[in-house]
């Protein structure tokens, strides 16, 4: 691999089924596990072949596309990123079509609410034209999965199958060796308008390129971890503090008050007269006070105080007094009995 890996991040959608969370930020901002789901989609790629002179693409939507930038600006200063903008939301390949003038070469691509645990090194050596990665799934018909054949090729992708005769489900991470081609595949998507409720779907120019004698393979994968839905981030949130992210044994500021491991509370996070824990994450400043808090993510600043909640999304600079239950609450919201 001579040219420098393409790492594409499409971002473009309005995060609606994290909302509130997601009304005053992109989902990718969202927190997760001690930092934010753009942090941890960004940590799979580490293992990519010449990740140093690696890429990145990020494809934006019309608002709060600043804030992608500023996150990447501050956190990755070093890293070559361009951005496009998909003005409007016409589906997946329309987002790769807005970003095709940085398209070039090798490329991978991950969804920015998918996380798999996958090494990427193999792709030096790799010879297939494409992959795709894949998880066997109980049902897979509310997937896409990919056909293959006998001698390991894929022959097609199918969205939303009927039946459960083909269990790959394809979880949302591609790698084309040539991402012209993708482009060129999109183009005639376009041109034949393969949509469906105006929507170009990648799964039919990946068909489009199937048609005309791509070589794509499967990748299974073991983890495949959602961040989209609020049920699925704090799926997420508890395998990640399972699995490394719990930072119970050097949290400090904690008068009075029972830590429960697996937790992640930010250096800047105060806790007293509390019991936190198992699977939560308090973000840099959040003041927990007199309040008991399990299985919960909470951002930045937000302060709880005399509460009991559990399974609950609390964004940024909250104010919650007197609560119980379970809550869902997106920036500087309040909730005071």
């Amino acid at each position: 691999m001579t040219k420098p890996i393409k790492i594409v991040i499409p971002m473009a959608g309005y995060g609606s089924r994290l909302r509130p969370l997601t009304w005053s930020k992109p989902k990718p901002l969202v927190p997760l596990a001690g930092k934010t789901v753009l942090d941890y989609v960004l940590s799979m790629f580490l293992t990519a072949p010449n990740f140093d002179t690696a890429e990145f693409v990020f494809i934006l939507g019309p608002t709060m596309g600043e804030q992608i930038q500023e996150h990447t600006a501050k956190h990755y200063p070093t890293w070559h990123v361009d951005y496009a903008v998909q003005p409007e939301m016409k589906g997946q390949s329309d987002a790769y079509w807005q970003a095709r003038e940085y398209l070039h070469g090798p490329m991978l691509m991950a969804f920015s609410d998918t996380l798999i645990e996958n090494d990427f090194s193999f792709l030096a050596e790799e010879e297939a034209d494409a992959i795709a990665w894949v998880k066997p799934v109980p049902d897979p018909r509310r997937f896409g999965v990919a056909e293959v054949d006998n001698a390991g090729w894929v022959t097609r992708l199918i969205e939303k199958p009927e039946d459960l005769t083909n269990n790959l489900a394809v979880v949302g991470c591609y790698y084309f060796k040539e991402a012209e081609a993708l482009i060129s595949a999109i183009e005639e998507q376009i041109r034949r308008d393969v949509s469906l409720k105006g929507e170009y779907y990648l799964v039919d120019a990946v068909n489009i390129l199937l048609e005309r004698g791509l070589k794509m393979r499967v990748e299974k994968v073991d983890v495949w971890l959602d961040a989209g839905t609020t049920q699925a981030l704090l799926e997420t949130n508890q395998y990640l503090l399972d699995n490394g992210r719990d930072n119970s044994q050097h949290v400090k500021d904690t008068d009075n008050s029972v830590i429960i491991p697996p937790v992640n509370i930010h250096p800047g996070a105060k806790v007293s007269e509390s019991i936190i824990g198992p699977h939560v994450s308090l973000g840099e400043g959040a003041e927990i006070i007199g309040s008991i808090l399990k299985n919960s993510i909470v951002g930045s600043g937000t302060q709880i105080t005399n509460s009991q909640l559990e399974t609950s999304l609390v964004g940024h600079n909250v104010n919650i007094v007197g609560q119980s239950g379970q809550l869902n609450l997106g920036d500087d919201s309040r909730a005071v009995r």
